[in-house]
């Protein structure tokens, strides 16, 4: 038996001294250099009691050390839970205790704040910050730089992704070795990737996007990185020269259009710039494209399922669309009522099925039979429809999901809170569109009768038990939220009231 995952992207460099990671302090990390670091934390690891299976949650800063923790668990037969930096300690005991996690590792700085949460759930805390130090580090430093991989089959479960649910309660979507290794193969094939690829990367590696597509395309490629702590203009920018490809969410886009010093010089050698996570505006398309010569690649992916749908390499990219389902997924457009397949140019709710789909929801055989049918397809809770030349456009979300900078946001876990605070009798939270980040929050509350809330503190509340990410950028007051006859609640009728809010005039 062996361990496909680690020896397809990982192994297979093994000894070599090529670059893998070019870092903004002029630092170069070698594939080799990277295997080694990856092989210690393995051995680290296994040392603290953790076996094969077992999950090990991990919130810390992007670095090349970070991403070894991705290799190590991989190599090591561990389920690579990785969160959002942003996560209160609130939230992250929530992911703890339902992963059951043996391990976390956290940033130094928040090895205090956690104690409670793990000492109370017998949990093995180890610390790594954004320069490599850390006690994980320090004990690494004792261990051999070679490490036997552990035997893995293409059904093991290789990571989990937690995405909210319109409960406000999170699930841990399962994925497998072979759910990413297919993925990653479609994909380098589909957008030409190769080893002498440079992908500019400023993505976050918590999320899809920057993992399991562009980290694992590149090893899958045998290309290199421009490895970017985060998006900083100046960063991107000076960088840019060194790469040929770059993948990003919209507000990268947007910012770079705002800054005189991105020319179609600067671009002139780029092969590719792939856009995803939200929807990009037809004239963010056109102003790059008028800018540099080049034309965005859209394409379509969920934490469930990696990427379904993607614009072509040759060929049309039409801007408002997300492309053709990729070789061996199939996607289908779908009447939410009977499961009936729609003609084209009718909308209905989009169904993936294909190796890329996740095995389900941990520990939640209910949800996952809601979601995912007995003939494999999953109900992705989007709403699209196929045009008169087999483009996707997804044109709304079912569930009410707002995704603003990349980051999917559900309302019901900020309207509880919202709900919660002094003088407000009840709230909607919407998503109305934003030019930088696609969409942004908006908390619409109805007062108690003669009350008048504090929306300045009730903004500190959001701060204080949420990412900042779904925090509300704008909070209004209204006499009554819009209903239908049932009593639901319309929000249509708010996110077309409240459209133009972020507009500039």
């Amino acid at each position: 038996m062996t361990n496909p995952l680690y020896e397809d992207l990982f192994g297979k460099h093994a000894g070599r001294e090529t670059p893998f990671l070019y870092l903004v302090d002029g630092k170069t990390w070698t594939h080799a250099a990277f295997l080694a670091e990856a092989a210690r934390y393995a051995h680290v690891l296994i040392q603290a009691g953790l076996a094969p299976g077992d999950r090990v949650a991990v919130q810390i800063e992007k670095s090349p050390n970070a991403l070894a923790l991705y290799a190590a668990c991989v190599q090591a037969g561990l389920v690579f839970l990785p969160l959002n930096t942003a996560y209160t300690v609130e939230e992250l005991s929530y992911f703890l205790d339902n992963s059951g996690a043996r391990t976390v590792i956290c940033d130094p700085t928040q090895e205090t704040a956690l104690a409670p949460v793990t000492a109370a759930k017998d949990i093995c805390v180890f610390t790594l910050d954004a320069t490599g130090e850390g006690n994980l580090a320090k004990e690494a430093r004792t261990k051999p730089d070679t490490y036997e991989t552990v035997p893995r089959t293409s059904d093991d479960l290789a990571a989990f992704l937690y995405t909210s649910g319109t409960t406000g309660r999170s699930k841990g979507a399962m994925l497998t070795q072979s759910n990413l290794l297919s993925n990653a193969k479609t994909l380098v094939d589909y957008w030409r990737f190769t080893d002498k690829d440079v992908l500019l990367h400023a993505l976050p590696i918590f999320h899809t996007h920057g993992l399991f597509v562009g980290t694992n395309i590149t090893l899958l490629a045998g290309g290199a990185m421009a490895f970017l702590p985060k998006f900083q203009l100046d960063d991107v920018i000076a960088m840019m020269p060194r790469a040929t490809s770059m993948m990003g969410v919209p507000t990268f886009y947007t910012r770079l259009l705002d800054d005189e010093r991105f020319t179609k010089e600067l671009a002139a050698h780029m092969r590719l710039f792939i856009s995803g996570s939200a929807p990009l505006l037809p004239e963010t398309h056109a102003k790059f494209e008028a800018r540099t010569g080049h034309r965005i690649l859209e394409r379509y992916g969920m934490t469930e399922t990696n990427m379904n749908t993607s614009n072509p390499y040759d060929g049309e990219r039409r801007a408002g669309t997300v492309g053709f389902p990729l070789p061996g997924v199939e996607v289908k457009v779908t009447d939410p009522d009977t499961g009936e397949s729609l003609p084209e140019d009718t909308v209905g709710q989009i169904e993936v099925r294909g190796p890329n789909v996740f095995q389900g929801y941990w520990q939640m055989p209910e949800k996952t039979g809601a979601e995912l049918r007995a003939d494999g397809f999953f109900i992705t809770g989007d709403l699209g429809k196929f045009d008169k030349k087999g483009y996707l456009h997804i044109v709304g979300r079912n569930k009410d999901l707002i995704i603003s900078g990349g980051y999917n946001i559900y309302p019901k876990e900020i309207e509880l809170l919202l709900d919660a605070q002094a003088g407000v009798l009840e709230s909607a939270v919407i998503g109305v569109p934003h030019a930088d980040f696609g969409e942004t929050v908006v908390g619409v509350i109805v007062p108690e009768p003669k009350a008048k809330p504090d929306l300045e503190a009730i903004s500190e509340a959001a701060k204080t038990s949420l990412a900042r990410f779904k925090h509300p950028r704008e909070l209004v007051l209204v006499d009554a939220l819009p209903r239908n006859a049932m009593g639901k609640v319309q929000k249509n009728i708010l996110r077309e009231q409240f459209k133009d809010l972020f507009v500039p005039a």
